[in-house]
């Protein structure tokens, strides 16, 4: 069952010479439920600009795609319901603590005030927040206000993550919870979108791979169906000689 589909994606931007930035460009995939899919590439590749549009901040050009059986042209408060939506850079109210933040949130998502505070509670645990959990979140360190974001993305128990760049930046013991994170809620049937520049990562935690260059999706497969196609082990590797070999792109 495909629980993400999305066919033909194109995004174009205008540009001041009158002619379309092409941002995304046919772009076309498909999940299982409980997958993990990386969707990987360089600085410019496309990949924020497509998580953008699966999350229905983003119209697109053309094209179509489904989550959860929603379409993200025509259903977009549904895709945003069914889906936790994490980057690296997700802002934080400064002046609210993470438990204000994650009630405040669990109401957004009507919540009634006991299940609200509940489930605030249940996430602040898991995620080892308690110790800083009533500070403001201005005072908090990269990885404890990640780790708020995650909560936060969380608060719901959506279907979908879609998580771009979720450990940019942190330290080894923060970046060491958010993979395990990952891990468990694949295992308790969530569907992921990984974008990551941490090959490594994606590498052991990614059941499809999909390698974006410039706006196209030059290869899509397990990693090894990738490292057949490509004659190397390592991913950064694959992804080189992908690029390299594909004519209708420049490196």
């Amino acid at each position: 069952m495909f629980i993400i589909d999305v066919q033909n994606l194109r995004k174009t931007f205008p540009s001041p010479d009158g002619c379309d930035k092409v941002a995304v460009d046919g772009l076309s995939f498909c999940v299982e439920q409980g997958r993990i899919f990386g969707l990987l590439g360089p600085n410019g590749a496309g990949k924020t600009t497509t998580l953008r549009m699966l999350s229905g901040l983003m119209a697109p050009t053309s094209g179509r795609a489904m989550l959860a059986g929603y379409d993200i042209a025509t259903q977009p408060n549904d895709v945003k319901r069914s889906i936790g939506f994490l980057t690296a850079n997700t802002g934080l109210y400064q002046r609210l603590t993470p438990r204000d933040i994650l009630v405040y949130f669990g109401r957004l998502h009507g919540m009634a005030d006991d299940r609200a505070f509940a489930r605030a509670e249940e996430l602040i645990t898991w995620l080892e927040i308690s110790e800083f959990a009533d500070l403001r979140c201005g005072a908090l360190s990269t990885g404890q206000r990640q780790r708020v974001n995650i909560a936060r993305a969380l608060v719901a128990d959506p279907p979908i993550l879609i998580l771009d760049e979720p450990t940019l930046g942190l330290d080894v013991l923060s970046n060491r919870l958010i993979l395990d994170f990952i891990c468990r809620e694949r295992t308790e049937g969530k569907t992921i979108i990984l974008c990551t520049h941490y090959l490594d990562e994606a590498e052991d935690m990614c059941d499809h791979i999909g390698l974006l260059h410039r706006g196209t999706l030059v290869a899509n497969g397990t990693i090894e169906e990738l490292r057949i196609q490509a004659g190397a082990e390592r991913l950064s590797n694959i992804f080189l000689t992908i690029v390299h070999e594909d004519k209708s792109v420049d490196i």
